[in-house]
Parts: C-alpha cells; sequence; structure tokens
C-alpha cells in the first residue's frame, strides 16, 4: 500500500521511526516533509501536500492512505480536512482508529506525537491501515451527504 506522511517539527521525530516501520511491513512511502528538523516549520503545507497526495492516489486508482502528525494532531487533521475529497480522523487510540475506517472511510489519520508513546502512536497508525471500510449502507449514506455538502 502507498501511505503519505506529512508532518512538523514536532512529530518529526516520530515520522522517522514511522517511515521505516512502514518500509519494513512493506508499504511504498511517500513522505512530503519535514525534510529535516526545524522548530520554526509550519505544519499545514505539510499535511496539505499528505492529503493531496493520498486523494490523488486513489482518483489515480492506487490503494494508499495517509499519516498527519503534529503535536496534538489537532491543527493537522484540520488542515488535511481542507483538501477537497480528503476525510482524515484524529486518532488517540486503536478503536477510534479502526472505527475511522470501519464508518467513515477516513483515508487519512492525524496523530499527536506528543501525546503518546512511540510504540503506542504505530499501534494507532498500524490499526488505522490495517482495517478495512465497513461499505455498510448506513456509512455510505452519510458520508456522501458530507461529500454532498462539500461539493456545494
Amino acid at each position: 500500500m502507498q501511505i503519505h506522511l506529512g508532518t512538523d517539527h514536532a512529530g518529526f521525530e516520530f515520522k522517522e521511526a514511522l517511515k521505516a516501520h512502514l518500509r519494513a511491513a512493506g508499504h511504498e512511502v511517500v513522505d512530503h516533509g519535514a525534510a529535516e528538523f526545524d522548530a520554526l516549520d509550519d505544519y499545514p503545507a505539510f499535511c496539505i501536500a499528505a492529503a493531496e497526495g493520498v486523494v490523488a492516489a486513489r482518483a489515480a486508482g492506487e490503494d494508499a492512505l495517509g499519516v498527519v502528525i503534529g503535536g496534538s494532531g489537532n491543527g493537522e487533521q484540520i488542515a488535511a480536512n481542507k483538501v477537497a475529497g480528503a476525510r482524515c480522523a484524529l486518532a488517540w487510540n486503536t478503536d477510534i482508529a479502526r472505527l475511522a475506517r470501519e464508518h467513515n472511510d477516513a483515508q487519512i489519520v492525524s496523530v499527536g506525537a506528543r501525546q503518546h508513546p512511540e510504540a503506542e502512536a504505530i499501534a494507532i497508525v498500524d490499526a488505522f491501515l490495517a482495517t478495512p471500510y465497513s461499505d455498510d449502507e448506513r456509512h455510505n449514506r452519510r458520508i456522501a451527504q458530507i461529500a454532498d455538502y462539500e461539493a456545494r
């Protein structure tokens, strides 16, 4: 699977560890930045680029998901959700990560690197990536309502 990553300085160290973990698991990792630690950088451009990458890859028929990372994950989720067609969920445990995929067909998960030990944050991402969308009619209906509003 193709995994798009985006973070600022707050999640840089975790992104590097996650990138190695994902590659070891056989995923194709697309790193949208930050390319180096810079305590003064800003997350929006990196998270927007990661979300754009996921949306474009999926539109092209690729099996792609994304992970945006920050200190809390809040702003990163907001930035990713500004990309048309992106659905990004902030996950703070594995159950929320699974539900984001099962019920919302979220294609991107946001993780707060300062909120979790590394192993716990990796478990959240792994749960998100391993969980398929349920394709349940009620969830399809709700996602369509959101997409309809977004299109208007």
